[in-house]
This record gives structure tokens, C-alpha cells and sequence, in this order.
């Protein structure tokens, strides 16, 4: 018989759900980590004696998944979670948030923000997430120091902003942060078109053109109301999808974000291009802007992944909150008490966001040969009794507070339900310094 094999990390759980295989939960396993990445899923028996760890964890009563993927979000928005609430998207952001915005912006606020918005989400069990804000240098950098995946989204105006002085400016800057972060093992530069609305055909044209060129991400707000929709009929004659199409942008690099007026043609659009959907049901229902057929462009064999969006509009970055909203609203709107059921909710906050995001190669689920991006969640106490089903208990539970540990490439972010490269304390403090400035404006 052969010596154990020397790895760094063995995870023993009551339950995994590894994602792939589908709809598979298996007890009483063990995940065995090496050097940051998945070696085997084994019964706990059979990693006893094939395996020695430099480091063992059990969680007894603790359910495994991949790291969740939060698949849309501006992170230093955490800043301004509930200044204005209970108001419609367009008075929302003119009359509230681009005012504010307008006032406070600075790289200062982007770190503090991000920071706060990264701990809230590693507690509640994402490992990854797409951001699209200003001053994303100070995005990127703050996830690169906190060892957190993410993909930093620099934004594109035609207007200028705190953080450039129009399109060329915004593009200059940003591939300069693209070049600097060319060798990140956890950053991924991508292009931020703010929407259709915002931007003319020139500079779409231009990012259809370079994010080609470098194989990058395109992430946009696109048919997030109906006002949107006709307003772009009014003033060019087409859908923002069928314009966006018309240039070139449409393609499986391009993330569409919200997609809550969606009709025939624009699915068709959307199927034959490969473009991902990213749906963000909670923000969309706060602020009253439609509901994206979730199941239906399933269905269709369009993938679909989920995001919070910041949160001055939802107002948690809380992504397994965002899967229970996800799963009754497409049966809801479906009219069928079977559609996204808990398994494919799960899929679409794991390996449909690594999907979207195009990282399904290295994380999104629990295999062999993929980075060691875990969340552990612990159903031992009295509202989650009894578990039948787990993944049905994880999705239809509040389970956001559950979560007790968090690694991405195997490196502890959280454990035991204690923040391991962040100071909570010291963004707590910060936050309240800030609310502080803000309301004194408000």
C-alpha cells in the first residue's frame, strides 16, 4: 500500500453539492485541497487513507457548494445603501444618487465602499463578483489584497465623471488598469458600458472592436425598463438590443444586465449571439422595473446567471437571499410551480455566473482540477430542521447568516464565521464616518 499523499487542505462535510454532476448531493465526503486547487471528492473514509492534510477541517452539520458568483454589482454603493429608497429608477438616480455621487465621489470612497461590500459579501458566501463603477483601480486593487475573485468592469460615458473626461478618457484609463492586471490570478479587467442610453454608437462600435481584440468582458445595463425600450424606438428606431446587435457588441464576451423587457425577438437576438444574462430580481422588483423570464430564456439554452446589484438598490449583497427572490419569481412569472427549481437556482449563482463571466474552466463547481473557491454553510440550527434536502433548505431558508467558511483558491476568507483578510470593526467604523459626511448633505 502506498504512502498518503502529502495536501494542504482536507474539508470534511455532512453534505456537498458539487454542482457537477447535476443535481447530485453526496454525504459524508471529503473535498482535498492542494496548492489551491481541487484534488478529490472522496467518502471521509477513503481520504483517511489516501490522504494526509497539513490541514483538516470537519463540519459536521455543514453543507458544501462552490463559491457563490455574484454576477452584477457596484460595490462601493454600499455607501449609499438606504439613502434613497421607495422611489422609481429614473428619480432614484437623477434626482438622489448621481447627486450624491456627483458630491462624494473619490478614490477614498470606492475603497471604503468596495471594502464593506466585499466583507458583506464573503460572509454571505461569494467568492467572486462583477463589478462596474468608478475609480476601478481601486476596485481591482482591493479585491487583488483581500483574495477575492472578481471581474472590475471600468465604466464608459459619453458624459464625463468623477473619473474621466469622456470616452476617450475612459478608455485610455482603462486599458492601462487592463495591462496592469494582464497577470492577476483574480482580477479581470473588462469593459463597463454604463447602457445604451448613455453611450452613442462611436465608442460601442469601439468596445465591440478591443474587447474582441483582447478576448475581454462587456458588461451593460441593457432593457432594465421600459422607458429604456421605447425610448431607444423613439430616438433610433430599434430595440437597445437590436442597435446593440447592429454594432457589433453582441457576442458571448457580452454580459447583459437586468433584461426585464425582453419579447420574441429580442430572445432570438440574445440566443444566437451567446451573450450571457445576468438577472438581479431583487433590485428589479425594488425598483418596480419588470420581471426577467428567467425560465424562459433557460429554456431557450441561454445561460443566465444572477447578481445583487449595488446596494443602494436591493439593499444586501446577500446572494443566497438572491436565490430564493430568483427561484419563486420565475414561478411566478412562469405560472409553474417547477420552474428554476433549487438545483438550477444554485447553478445559476455558481457555474451559470462563472459562465457569464467566462471562468467556468476554473471555478463554478466543485471538480476535480478547479480552484478550491468553497463555501461552507451550517444547518444545525432550529429553522433549518428538519433537512431533507438541503439544496431546497439553502435556497427556500434564509441561509445568508449560515455561512461559517469561505476560501477562494484555497485560502481561508472566512472562518468560523470570523473575516480573515478583512478588518470588520475598522469598515463598520468607516461606514458610519461616511454616513456621517453624506447625511449631512441629504
Amino acid at each position: 500500500m502506498s504512502a498518503p499523499q502529502t495536501v494542504s487542505l482536507i474539508i470534511k462535510a455532512r453534505w456537498i453539492a458539487p454542482v457537477v454532476p447535476e443535481n447530485r448531493v453526496f454525504e459524508h465526503c471529503a473535498l482535498v485541497v492542494d496548492k489551491g486547487v481541487i484534488q478529490a471528492l472522496v467518502p471521509q473514509e477513503e481520504a483517511d487513507k489516501r490522504y494526509d492534510a497539513q490541514q483538516e477541517i470537519f463540519l459536521g452539520n455543514h453543507l458544501l457548494i462552490p463559491g457563490l458568483v455574484n454576477a452584477h454589482g457596484h460595490a462601493a454603493m454600499s455607501l449609499l445603501r438606504g439613502y434613497a429608497d421607495d422611489l422609481p429608477l429614473k428619480q432614484w438616480l437623477e434626482g438622489h444618487i448621481w447627486p450624491a455621487e456627483d458630491q462624494w465621489l473619490s478614490e477614498d470612497m470606492v475603497r471604503d465602499g468596495t471594502e464593506l461590500a466585499m466583507a458583506e459579501m464573503i460572509r454571505s458566501g461569494t467568492t467572486c463578483f462583477s463589478d462596474m463603477y468608478f475609480f476601478p483601480e481601486q476596485v481591482a486593487q482591493a479585491a487583488q489584497q483581500a483574495h477575492m475573485r472578481a471581474q472590475v468592469n471600468f465604466p464608459v460615458f459619453d458624459a464625463p465623471s468623477a473619473w474621466g473626461q469622456g470616452p476617450e478618457d475612459y478608455f485610455r484609463k482603462g486599458l492601462a488598469l487592463h495591462d496592469d492586471f494582464r497577470a492577476s490570478e483574480l482580477v479581470r479587467i473588462g469593459f463597463g458600458p454604463h447602457a445604451p442610453y448613455t453611450l452613442s454608437d462611436e465608442p460601442l462600435t469601439r468596445i465591440a472592436t478591443l474587447a474582441q481584440e483582447l478576448d475581454a468582458p462587456i458588461h451593460i445595463h441593457l432593457h432594465e425598463t421600459a422607458q429604456e425600450v421605447s425610448d431607444s424606438i423613439e430616438q433610433y428606431g430599434k430595440r437597445p438590443i437590436q442597435r446593440l446587435a447592429e454594432l457589433g457588441l453582441l457576442s458571448p464576451l457580452t454580459q447583459c444586465v437586468h433584461m426585464t423587457q425582453v419579447d420574441e425577438g429580442d430572445i432570438e437576438l440574445i440566443r444566437d449571439s451567446g451573450a450571457q444574462v445576468v438577472h438581479c430580481p431583487e433590485s428589479n422588483l425594488k425598483l418596480a422595473s419588470g420581471f426577467c423570464p428567467a425560465q424562459r430564456l433557460l429554456d431557450e439554452g441561454i445561460n443566465v446567471a444572477l447578481g445583487t446589484d449595488g446596494a443602494a438598490s436591493n439593499n444586501d449583497l446577500d446572494l443566497l437571499s438572491e436565490m430564493k427572490t430568483a427561484a419563486l419569481l420565475a414561478k411566478a412569472v412562469a405560472g409553474r410551480a417547477d420552474a428554476l427549481d433549487a438545483h438550477s437556482a444554485l447553478r445559476m449563482a455558481t457555474l451559470n455566473g462563472a459562465r457569464a463571466l467566462g471562468l467556468d474552466e476554473h471555478i463554478g463547481s466543485l471538480e476535480v482540477g478547479k480552484s478550491a473557491d468553497i463555501t461552507a454553510i451550517e444547518l444545525s440550527d432550529l429553522p433549518s430542521q428538519p433537512v431533507y434536502h438541503p439544496v431546497s433548505q439553502l435556497v427556500y431558508t434564509n441561509c445568508g447568516h449560515k455561512v461559517s467558511h469561505v476560501w477562494v483558491a484555497g485560502k481561508a476568507l472566512l472562518l468560523s464565521r470570523q473575516l480573515q483578510t478583512l478588518n470588520e470593526r475598522e469598515l463598520i467604523g468607516k461606514a458610519r464616518w461616511w454616513a456621517k459626511q453624506i447625511k449631512g448633505q441629504h
